[in-house]
């Protein structure tokens, strides 16, 4: 393990072991403080942030887009505050801390036997609308982590949210896709955060009039299976309330093959995560390059 990778693997075990322990109000401010901090500072995850947002917000003045990115990082630390302290909340805190639109398209596809797939882009908290489904529904699921560096980082991560219901599946190795598939031919809920490919073999769509990759996952989970795949965006207002909104099922085309379906249904599915970032850009979390041009800058949209 490297100087780096042991510093950061202390830095989030310092967030969990300390930052759950402080009140919450003293939580809030010092996540607003750190997050004016790194804004001012105007590093590459900043900058990154801005130009993601210029694709969201078109025509945005400079001003406009450093608004927007203020916004967003405090809106990102809000996200890590609530989730180092989210082994700390009480069963009625988590319950109370988040607020569900149209959710009676989960309830229902589950109420007709029909395993359920929810799709979510970087947006808010998902770890604690995760959290909300296995203590307000007793709903629990099954998701897939990224492999992180160092080991140790990778395990605090599946331990804090094994820790808040849910069972965890490294997104590596080869085993995740056969055992979400039976969890859901089982009836079971599968979620995943899917605007961002991992593996290179993404579907290609268009993402706010340009080209970037989205996991394929999700479209072949549902057409394999048979279960509902559902797109979910989330939202800070300001209240302490977490807000969500169930979006209506992405189908399986009737006709074309495995590929052709898959694409039709990767792009049903970034329109939706489209719609939820353009309504609430600022809790959208992306630090990270994500369209095509971005990452080969001899690509052109197709």
């Amino acid at each position: 393990m490297s100087a780096q990778e042991r510093l950061t693997d202390a830095l989030y075990g310092l967030g969990w072991g300390v930052v759950k322990k402080l009140p919450e109000p003293v939580a809030v401010r010092l996540g607003r403080s750190i997050a004016d901090l790194a804004w001012k500072r105007r590093g590459k995850g900043v900058l990154r942030l801005e130009s993601n947002y210029a694709r969201v917000v078109p025509g945005a003045s400079p001003e406009r887009l450093a608004e927007l990115s203020r916004a967003g990082m405090r809106s990102y630390l809000r996200y890590w505050m609530e989730s180092f302290r989210l082994p700390a909340w009480s069963a009625d805190r988590v319950r109370a801390g988040f607020e569900a639109k149209d959710l009676h398209h989960l309830t229902d596809g589950l109420a007709a036997g029909r395993g359920v797939i929810l799709a979510l882009p970087h947006m808010a908290n998902w770890d604690l609308a995760g959290a909300w489904l296995t203590t307000k529904l007793g709903m629990p699921f099954t998701t897939v982590a990224e492999r992180l560096k160092p080991e140790t980082l990778y395990d605090r991560f599946v331990a804090y949210r094994e820790g808040l219901g849910m069972e965890v599946l490294p997104h590596t190795g080869g085993t995740a896709f056969g055992t979400l598939a039976r969890r859901l031919r089982d009836g079971g809920v599968v979620c995943l955060v899917a605007e961002r490919d991992l593996s290179s073999s993404g579907v290609e769509v268009r993402f706010f009039g340009e080209a970037t990759r989205i996991p394929a996952g999700p479209a072949l989970l549902a057409q394999q299976t048979g279960a509902l795949l559902l797109p979910v965006t989330l939202w800070y207002d300001d209240s302490p309330v977490m807000k969500g909104r169930v979006h209506p099922p992405v189908e399986v085309p009737e006709t074309g093959t495995r590929a052709e379906k898959t694409s039709v249904m990767a792009q049903a599915l970034a329109d939706a995560f489209a719609s939820g970032i353009a309504d609430h850009p600022e809790d959208w979390h992306m630090l990270q390059r994500l369209w095509l041009k971005d990452l080969d800058p001899t690509k052109r949209p197709s």
